[in-house]
């Protein structure tokens, strides 16, 4: 008479879990509120950021250095200055054309002019490309073309950005010097943004990508049924409908160039004057506060506090062009999900 073998025990994960039970209720809430400081975290590392430089701005805008003795004090000290004096003071930073630190001017529009040159030629540079490539790797790429040029173009976001400074030195000047006359000087703008532009080239192309590859196959479909052909398809039918994720990769990508330091402090000098002439060397934001920073500039005095103005209007500028991009991108999620 035949005997049956009994079965072997389940030895799986999933029976494992069953015989020991739910997991205890204290183990969740652990875990929740590890999770929870971990959400917290990068906020309360922005607000602390934030903080410290709207306390060194307030402090710009309401004591000044003097500079010799004198019935206020001795040189060198902070002290308050009137309502006149805070008046004058901000609407020179707002509306001054003039960075002179030893006459005590300080006008924010020769370092914000220089960084808004940069910005305009990396856009120039990257949003075409980008865009481009984008269009390519989304409507024309194989799968196998793809899986090798996407991540060999996000390379070049891995590449520090002081190396981009030394190329835009050493071979991008050079080369614009033999086509462009009066471009002699190896610190000048338009180098600046063209390096600006190739490294974000990568956050363009691939955010551009993703929302391309977002819109639903049946638009295309649709257009190749009436009769269009595939640049067609992708110029009048696909681009629009992905055009907020891809107006969103440009914003980010703005915003990324606006605040881009090493490259430019390289590329660009730092002397902060004005001009609107790319083939000059001038300071932006970001390289003036290196440049500064790692000077002798004395704590706590009037010129290292302008840091801290300079820095709040960089930090409310690259602020808002996120949050523009984060509406732009919440609406497109909501279209194609």
């Amino acid at each position: 008479m035949a005997t049956s073998t009994p079965p072997e025990p389940s030895t799986s994960f999933r029976d494992w879990l069953a015989r020991r039970g739910p997991p205890k209720r204290g183990w969740e809430k652990l875990i929740e509120w590890a999770l929870l400081s971990c959400g917290l975290f990068s906020i309360v590392i922005t607000l602390a950021i934030a903080s410290v430089i709207l306390f060194g701005s307030f402090e710009f805008f309401t004591l000044k250095t003097l500079r010799e003795d004198g019935p206020q004090g001795a040189k060198g000290q902070n002290v308050a200055m009137s309502g006149a004096e805070m008046w004058e003071r901000f609407s020179t930073f707002c509306t001054g054309t003039e960075w002179t630190e030893e006459s005590g001017v300080y006008g924010i529009w020769p370092l914000l002019s220089a960084t808004l040159i940069v910005t305009v030629v990396a856009a120039a540079v990257a949003i075409p490309i980008g865009l481009l490539t984008a269009t390519y790797l989304s409507e024309y790429a194989s799968r196998r073309v793809r899986s090798i040029a996407k991540p060999t173009l996000e390379l070049l976001a891995g590449i520090p950005t002081v190396v981009y400074g030394f190329f835009a030195i050493t071979v991008v000047t050079p080369t614009l010097a033999q086509f462009i006359e009066g471009l002699g000087n190896p610190n000048n703008l338009l180098s600046g943004g063209i390096v600006v532009g190739i490294m974000i080239i990568p956050m363009v192309a691939s955010l551009s990508e993703d929302a391309l590859r977002a819109v639903p196959r049946a638009l295309r479909d649709g257009a190749i049924a009436l009769g269009a052909n595939k640049f067609e398809t992708s110029v009048r039918v696909v681009i629009p409908a992905a055009l907020s994720g891809v107006t969103a990769s440009f914003l980010l990508a703005l915003s990324r160039a606006i605040g881009e330091t090493m490259a430019v402090t390289l590329a660009c000098g730092e002397s902060p004057w004005m001009t609107l002439d790319p083939r000059e060397g001038a300071a932006t934001m970001t390289g003036f506060i290196v440049h500064r920073a790692m000077g002798d500039v004395p704590h706590f005095s009037t010129d290292f506090n302008s840091l801290f103005a300079v820095a709040a209007v960089l930090f409310f500028m690259t602020l808002a062009m996120n949050i523009i991009a984060q509406k732009v991108l919440q609406r497109y999620r909501q279209v194609y999900q």
